[in-house]
């Protein structure tokens, strides 16, 4: 066999490995995400993790399988990653929500599997997420609800889901979002009130403030302008004043002088 021959040959037994433990993990995952874990539990999201790169590693492979099944390895890895990110969510709420929003396999992973497996741990949790929201509802256990949720889903399970079931699941899931949705937009509308009051008085005070600035600066037009005609007026006072003293002092030398040549005649000189 020619060395290019046994390269290619090596190179697809190897992608044929990796394609195999990948099924196994996927296989794995799957089983853990059916069992009821504690919220300690570590290996699932390692195990995961590692889906991750096996499928990165198996989508560079040049004998990679068809897309159709690549996608289907990505759906499940997908599904099992969305999983784990719901839930860490606080509230049986949001954790409902964001499991809607999860789309399980479609086809088996093993030849065992008459369903998905990804479908029935959707089912699953489905239920579980439902049994904790109606417990908080009614204050009931949320263990015991769980475990008949999840016995009445094992009974079930490869059957699909009631239909009425469902629907009133449904409803009470956007009923319990809509009076979410209603709450929050009270207190918007509070929000805008108040701000809407604070922005009127703001604006009257503003108002106010800008009469009384008008006003006063009126009167102080009104004050420069009586100030500059005073300064005229005095200013012309003064120049009349000075004018009348220049006279006074006049008449007063040529009066003077006139006695002086009076007396000069009057009186002659003594010999």
């Amino acid at each position: 066999m020619a060395p290019g021959a046994e390269a290619s040959s090596g190179a697809a037994m190897a992608a044929t490995r990796l394609e195999l433990n990948l099924m196994r993990l996927l296989s794995r995952c799957e089983a853990l995400a059916a069992e009821r874990r504690d919220p300690e539990e570590w290996r699932l999201e390692k195990y995961v993790a590692a889906l991750e790169d096996m499928l990165r590693e198996l989508k560079k492979q040049s004998s990679k399988p068809a897309p159709e099944l690549l996608n289907e390895y990505s759906r499940k890895v997908d599904f099992l990653k969305g999983l784990l990110e719901a839930e860490k969510l606080s509230s049986s709420t949001e954790k409902a929500l964001a499991n809607q929003f999860l789309a399980p396999g479609r086809t088996p992973t093993t030849a065992k599997e008459r369903t998905p497996a990804t479908k029935t741990v959707h089912l699953q949790t489905k239920a579980r997420c439902t049994g904790q929201m109606r417990s908080e509802l009614l204050g009931t256990d949320p263990l015991a609800t769980d475990d008949s949720e999840e016995l009445n889903i094992r009974k079930r399970k490869g059957v699909p889901s009631d239909e009425k079931q469902s629907a009133v699941e449904l409803d009470a899931v956007l009923q319990h979002h809509q009076d979410m949705q209603e709450k929050l937009a009270e207190e918007m509308l509070s929000l805008a009130r108040s701000l809407k009051n604070n922005t009127l008085a703001a604006q009257n005070v503003i108002k106010q403030d800008n009469q009384t600035l008008s006003h006063s600066l009126r009167m102080a037009d009104q004050n420069f302008e009586k100030l500059k005609d005073e300064s005229d007026r005095l200013e012309q006072h003064a120049k009349k004043s000075v004018n009348w003293l220049l006279w006074i002092m006049l008449i007063v030398v040529c009066f003077i002088f006139i006695s002086m040549i009076l007396f000069i005649r009057i009186f002659p000189k003594l010999k």
